[in-house]
Protein backbone atom coordinates (compact mmCIF):
# COMPACT_ATOMS: atom_id res chain seq x y z
CA UNK A 1 0.00 0.00 0.00
CA UNK A 2 0.85 3.58 -1.07
CA UNK A 3 0.08 6.19 1.83
CA UNK A 4 -0.90 9.46 -0.28
CA UNK A 5 -0.90 12.51 2.08
CA UNK A 6 -2.74 16.19 0.93
CA UNK A 7 -1.52 19.59 1.89
CA UNK A 8 -3.53 23.11 1.99
CA UNK A 9 -5.47 23.75 -1.27
CA UNK A 10 -5.01 20.23 -2.84
CA UNK A 11 -6.21 18.66 0.38
CA UNK A 12 -8.96 21.35 0.10
CA UNK A 13 -10.09 20.01 -3.34
CA UNK A 14 -9.63 16.47 -3.01
CA UNK A 15 -11.85 16.78 0.29
CA UNK A 16 -9.11 14.61 2.90
CA UNK A 17 -5.89 14.84 4.52
CA UNK A 18 -4.48 11.57 3.00
CA UNK A 19 -5.59 7.88 1.66
CA UNK A 20 -3.95 4.56 0.99
CA UNK A 21 -3.94 2.89 -2.22
CA UNK A 22 -2.50 -0.20 -3.92
CA UNK A 23 1.01 0.90 -4.55
CA UNK A 24 1.57 1.06 -8.35
CA UNK A 25 4.12 -1.28 -9.97
CA UNK A 26 7.63 0.39 -9.04
CA UNK A 27 8.26 2.23 -12.68
CA UNK A 28 5.36 4.29 -12.35
CA UNK A 29 6.20 8.30 -11.91
CA UNK A 30 4.69 10.45 -9.52
CA UNK A 31 3.72 12.65 -12.72
CA UNK A 32 1.69 8.95 -14.59
CA UNK A 33 0.16 8.67 -10.09
CA UNK A 34 -1.43 12.18 -11.03
CA UNK A 35 -2.76 11.47 -14.16
CA UNK A 36 -4.40 8.85 -12.72
CA UNK A 37 -6.06 10.29 -9.74
CA UNK A 38 -7.11 13.30 -12.06
CA UNK A 39 -8.63 10.96 -14.23
CA UNK A 40 -11.17 10.58 -10.88
CA UNK A 41 -13.08 13.03 -11.42
CA UNK A 42 -14.35 16.17 -9.61
CA UNK A 43 -12.01 17.48 -6.45
CA UNK A 44 -9.44 15.13 -7.92
CA UNK A 45 -9.23 16.39 -11.17
CA UNK A 46 -9.15 20.50 -10.23
CA UNK A 47 -6.25 19.24 -7.73
CA UNK A 48 -4.18 17.79 -10.12
CA UNK A 49 -5.51 19.94 -13.36
CA UNK A 50 -2.19 21.57 -13.52
CA UNK A 51 0.50 19.00 -12.42
CA UNK A 52 3.44 21.44 -12.94
CA UNK A 53 2.28 23.67 -9.90
CA UNK A 54 2.62 20.50 -7.63
CA UNK A 55 5.78 19.36 -5.49
CA UNK A 56 6.26 16.01 -4.28
CA UNK A 57 7.92 14.37 -1.55
CA UNK A 58 8.53 10.41 -1.75
CA UNK A 59 8.69 9.23 2.70
CA UNK A 60 9.63 12.64 3.19
CA UNK A 61 12.01 13.51 0.35
CA UNK A 62 11.84 16.27 -1.94
CA UNK A 63 11.77 14.75 -5.74
CA UNK A 64 10.55 15.75 -9.05
CA UNK A 65 7.33 14.77 -10.48
CA UNK A 66 9.24 12.58 -12.84
CA UNK A 67 10.91 10.26 -10.43
CA UNK A 68 9.46 6.53 -9.99
CA UNK A 69 7.63 5.76 -6.82
CA UNK A 70 9.44 2.63 -6.44
CA UNK A 71 9.24 1.33 -3.22
CA UNK A 72 7.97 4.35 -0.74
CA UNK A 73 5.78 4.31 1.71
CA UNK A 74 4.48 8.23 1.31
CA UNK A 75 3.58 10.36 -1.42
CA UNK A 76 2.96 13.76 -0.54
CA UNK A 77 1.40 16.03 -2.84
CA UNK A 78 2.11 19.79 -2.26
CA UNK A 79 2.06 23.17 -3.88
CA UNK A 80 4.98 25.01 -3.87
CA UNK A 81 6.30 26.58 -0.10
CA UNK A 82 7.52 30.05 -0.67
CA UNK A 83 9.52 31.90 2.43
CA UNK A 84 9.15 35.51 4.06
Amino acid sequence: MLNLVYFAWVREAVGRDEERIERPAADVTIRALIATLAARGGGYAEAFAQPEKLRAALDQRFVPLDSPIREARELAIFPPVTGG
